[in-house]
């Protein structure tokens, strides 16, 4: 068993990674509107539109999947004007919300999406070893009985995700149908 986490203070909670999958980008802009039902004290909640041109077009992406370039070589790629959108975009959400692996990086952030997969309501993890999230979804499983809410874990050995949701220091995906 690891230590204690430290506290949670810093949550996004991101819509529209994928500009065709709405459910996310309706919550985000509901929350943009009225983000009472999502403050609490002591926590600093920010919904979050991640990939507005592709929303604004309704299409998963406009030069690349956002959700697949936040990788070193990415992130750190220099500014130049034939830059794809999607990697741009990438380095102002690590800016906002990162820098990812640091210890300024926000704490949690939830990336809402939708599938045409039968899989109702999922959580999405990639590490089995980080007790803030396996502690949060038992909480979730909880609070959701008796209705079924499966994880999925996409853990493996070696591989660094370059996700939205990894800038954070404990990333959690969300799908739902």
């Amino acid at each position: 068993m690891s230590s204690p986490c430290a506290p949670v203070r810093r949550v996004g909670l991101f819509g529209g990674t994928h500009g065709n999958e709405l459910s996310g980008v309706l919550l985000v802009r509901h929350w943009q509107q009225d983000g009472a039902e999502i403050q609490r004290p002591g926590v600093e909640v920010k919904p979050f539109l991640t990939n507005p041109r592709a929303v604004e077009r309704c299409t998963r992406y406009i030069d690349c999947d956002l959700n697949r370039v936040f990788d070193p070589q990415s992130l750190g790629r220099p500014v130049v004007e034939d830059i794809p959108y999607e990697v741009r975009r990438a380095q102002e959400i690590n800016q906002i919300f990162g820098p990812k692996g640091s210890d300024d990086a926000y704490d949690l952030i939830f990336d809402l999406h939708n599938t045409t997969s039968n899989m109702g309501g999922t959580i999405i993890l990639e590490n089995s070893r980080d007790d803030f999230t396996i502690q949060m979804v038992h909480y979730i499983k909880n609070a959701l009985a008796p209705e079924p809410c499966p994880v999925l874990l996409i853990e493996h050995p070696s591989l660094k995700y370059a996700t939205t949701r990894s800038v954070a220091k404990h990333p959690v995906g969300k799908c739902q149908i």
